[in-house]
């Protein structure tokens, strides 16, 4: 669709950028914080880059007014950051810690004094240890209560203040890290326990949604979903045929929970014949279906492309190889054969000979962005708010405190352009977080990755004076907010 002018963004857009609380905070063990999973498996020999770990981070819980201050004269309209569940109830589902309440009282308030609007995560990756070990985590029922109470907690605290809450991040991406490629806590590969797990992030999640609307009748809330459109490698009706299954298979089985109470029928279909489909129940169904967000968050770095299933099309030397890579963070494909069960009858995934890469192996793909927002959209018809798009990258400090990062000014404007565009496209969109605020600890890659607007004077072996130095893209981000184009 071409046209000879965008519409432009409304002026109540919530321009703004994110962060996660294990990335950024630090102060792992202060405040009568408890361990999260995340500060246990950061811990194992070999699981992150150089042994990486966010007990120190960017020390965002002594440095949050400096950061606050850095936010209001770049002009975010909005700030979202996640809460640690641990920080918030120690051990889980005991005593709530009024320290930790405390904390996030104040980070609100100092937000909200430079008329900034905070945008909550419930739950970004780091269930409290305890809860791991004396319930499994996500794998136990049980553990929708102790959610419920943090959820109560926290919402009868900040729900006078906050009218945007995030239930999960990327469900689709903790769940198949966690779960199936033991990269992610809880270390485990079973493809099954995923399932079952994910169906009970389901129902944590129909819960936190309906408490919500009775605690904080005027605030919005919706999960995050990591999307990626799906292509057909060729016209060829097996192609686009399987390009519909990877949809249904790496989107719509959450998507279609979150907003419809159900799971798809293919994908439902396909994994009881396989004997890992998760136990659902009529009143999970029930509860399922009685829980409506209010919006979607969208996280966008790229999509796949997909040809026909290599048992009916076996990939033959000189055509495109899969382009999967163990860093993909959304296109769950197999490792192995074992793994391979759930995938293997119903797509191959290979690589865009269209797209470019990232460092990091990452296809680069603004079009897709609109793409992403106009399906999502016309499919479900809920506002849309973009809470995660950015580039990570090896960014450079040069002589005078220098951080030229044309490259990430360059990716944001070219997707911000389609997102623009799927605007004018008539799609409902709230806002735009970027990711992220601040370089952060970058969960498998340490430090040298980084994605923030303000550079982190840190390294993988040392945490240096932690100083902030805003980068080019800085500058940049604060001019596009004050045109709001």
């Amino acid at each position: 669709m071409y046209y000879k002018s965008l519409k432009k963004f409304p002026s109540h857009f919530l321009w703004g950028a994110a962060s996660a609380a294990y990335q950024i905070e630090g102060a792992w063990n202060e405040g009568n914080k408890g361990p999260s999973i995340w500060d246990t498996f950061s811990k194992l020999p070999g699981k992150t880059y150089h042994g990486t770990n966010g007990d120190v981070a960017i020390d965002h819980y002594h440095r949050y007014h400096e950061d606050v201050k850095l936010m209001s004269e770049m002009g975010l309209k909005a700030y979202r950051f996640s809460i640690a569940w641990s920080r918030i109830i120690p051990d889980g589902d005991g005593d709530i810690n009024p320290e930790g309440l405390k904390f996030y009282d104040d980070l609100i308030d100092d937000l909200l004094n430079h008329h900034i609007q905070p945008i909550i995560t419930l739950y970004h990756w780091d269930i409290p240890q305890a809860l791991q070990d004396k319930l499994g985590g996500w794998e136990s029922r049980s553990v929708i209560d102790a959610f419920k109470k943090y959820c109560k907690a926290v919402f009868t605290q900040y729900g006078g203040k906050v009218t945007y809450w995030v239930t999960f991040n990327e469900q689709n991406v903790f769940t198949a890290m966690g779960y199936r490629w033991a990269s992610h806590p809880p270390n485990i590969t079973d493809v099954k326990r995923m399932y079952a797990a994910n169906h009970i992030i389901n129902l944590a999640n129909a819960t936190a949604i309906n408490l919500f609307h009775d605690l904080v009748p005027n605030g919005k809330i919706g999960p995050s979903f990591g999307y990626g459109p799906t292509y057909p490698m060729t016209a060829d009706p097996n192609d686009v045929l399987a390009a519909d299954n990877a949809d249904d298979f790496n989107n719509n089985w959450w998507l279609d929970v979150y907003c419809r109470g159900t799971y798809p029928a293919l994908v439902m279909n396909h994994l009881k014949q396989l004997g890992i489909a998760p136990d659902v129940t009529e009143d999970d169904q029930k509860l399922l279906k009685s829980a409506k967000p209010d919006f979607l968050g969208i996280n966008y770095y790229h999509g796949g492309t997909f040809q026909q299933n290599k048992i009916e099309h076996p990939t033959k030397e000189g055509e495109h190889k899969k382009g999967f890579s163990n860093t993909d963070p959304y296109l769950m494909q197999p490792k192995d054969e074992q793994a391979q069960q759930p995938e293997t009858p119903m797509f191959q995934n290979v690589q865009n000979p269209y797209l470019s890469k990232t460092e990091w192996g990452w296809e680069i793909d603004p079009v897709g962005f609109r793409i992403a927002l106009r399906r999502i959209y016309e499919k479900y018809q809920l506002p849309i708010m973009v809470t995660e798009n950015g580039l990570g990258a090896k960014d450079k400090l040069e002589n005078g405190k220098v951080i030229n990062d044309q490259y990430r000014i360059d990716y944001l404007q070219t997707h911000i352009t389609e997102m623009q565009r799927a605007l004018t496209d008539g799609v409902d969109l709230l806002g735009y977080c970027a990711w992220s605020f601040t370089d952060l600890l970058s969960w498998l890659n340490g430090y040298k990755k980084r994605y923030g607007f303000v550079y982190i004077n840190r390294d993988d072996d040392n945490q240096l004076d932690l100083a902030r130095i805003p980068k080019r893209s800085f500058y940049w981000y604060r001019d596009l907010i004050q045109r709001n184009s």
